[in-house]
C-alpha cells in the first residue's frame, strides 16, 4: 500500500491534480481511496460528480459513536473510494482539529483496507498541528507538494517542506517531489526545477495550463473521464505511474525566505 499526501497553497490546483491522479490509478487497476482534508469538502467533487454531502465530521455530529463506514465512504469514478473530513461551522471551532477527529474516526472504523492506495489531499496554506497530522501521525509517508512558479505558491511549498523536515526524524514521511502546476509565467519549469533541487528533491511533473482541465471541471469530471485520449490525460497517467514507482524520497532542505525571493527574482527578470 502507498500512503500519499498532496500539499500545496490553496487554489493551486491540488485537488484537481489529486482527483486526476486517483482516477488514473484506478484506471490502472489500483484500489484507491482519496481523503479530502479541507473544510471546503470539495476534494472528491470530480470523482463523485458532485460535492460530498456527508463528511466525516457531519456524520460524527449527527450520529456520534454510531457512525458507520457506509455513511462516510462514498464510491466515485472507477470505484475510487471518496472521503471528506469536513470541518466546523464557519467561524466556530478549528479546522485542523476537525481533521484530527476525522482521521481518528476513519482509523477506528477501519474504513480503508490495507490494499488501498490512499491519497490525502491537504490544505497547505495553514501549517498548524491539525493540518500536519497526515505527516506527523504516519498516515502518509510519500509527500508531494503542488506548486506553480509564483512566489506565494513557492513560499507555501517551502513552509510545507519545513514541516516534512521537522517530522522526518520521528517517522517515515519523506518528500517525493514537486508537482509543477503551470500558471504560464516566464521560465516557470526551469524555476521549479531549481527550486526542487535546492529542496533536495526533484520536479516529478510539470502540468501545462490547458483548457481541457477547466472544461472537465465545469462538467464535474476529471480529465481522465472527460477526455481520456487527450495529452493532458496522458500527463496525469504518467504522474500516477511515477508516484507508484517512485523510490527517490528525501528529507527536504528548506530555503530561507530571502534566498527564495532572490531565486524567483532571477528567473522572473525579462
Amino acid at each position: 500500500m502507498r500512503k500519499i499526501a498532496f500539499y500545496g497553497k490553496g487554489g493551486i490546483g491540488k485537488s484537481t491534480t489529486a482527483a486526476n491522479v486517483s482516477a488514473a490509478l484506478a484506471e490502472q487497476g489500483q484500489a484507491v481511496c482519496q481523503i479530502g482534508c479541507d473544510p471546503k469538502n470539495d476534494s472528491t467533487r470530480l470523482l463523485l460528480g458532485s460535492t460530498c454531502k456527508q463528511t466525516v465530521l457531519d456524520m460524527v455530529r449527527k450520529y456520534g459513536d454510531e457512525v458507520t463506514t457506509e455513511q462516510v465512504v462514498h464510491t466515485g469514478f472507477r470505484g475510487v473510494k471518496c472521503v471528506e473530513a469536513g470541518g466546523p461551522e464557519p467561524g466556530v471551532g478549528c479546522a485542523g482539529r476537525g481533521i484530527i477527529v476525522a482521521l481518528e474516526k476513519l482509523k477506528a472504523l477501519q474504513s480503508v483496507s490495507e490494499d488501498h492506495v490512499i491519497l490525502y489531499d491537504v490544505l497547505g496554506d495553514v501549517v498548524c498541528g491539525g493540518f500536519a497530522v497526515p505527516i506527523r501521525e504516519g498516515y502518509a509517508t510519500d509527500i508531494y507538494i503542488v506548486s506553480s512558479g509564483e512566489l506565494m505558491s513557492l513560499y507555501a511549498a517551502n513552509n510545507i517542506a519545513k514541516g516534512v523536515a521537522r517530522f522526518a526524524g520521528r517517522g517515515r514521511a519523506r518528500l517525493g517531489g514537486i508537482i509543477g502546476n503551470s500558471r504560464n509565467i516566464i521560465r516557470e519549469q526551469a524555476l521549479l526545477e531549481e527550486f526542487a533541487a535546492k529542496l533536495n528533491t526533484r520536479l516529478v511533473a510539470f502540468i501545462p495550463r490547458e483548457q481541457a482541465v477547466h472544461q472537465a471541471e465545469i462538467r464535474r469530471q476529471t480529465v481522465i473521464e472527460w477526455k481520456p485520449e487527450s495529452a493532458q490525460a496522458a500527463i496525469y497517467r504518467h504522474l500516477a505511474a511515477l508516484i507508484m514507482d517512485n523510490r527517490e524520497l528525501s528529507v527536504p532542505t528548506p530555503l530561507e525566505f530571502e534566498d527564495l525571493e532572490e531565486l524567483v527574482l532571477r528567473y522572473g527578470e525579462e
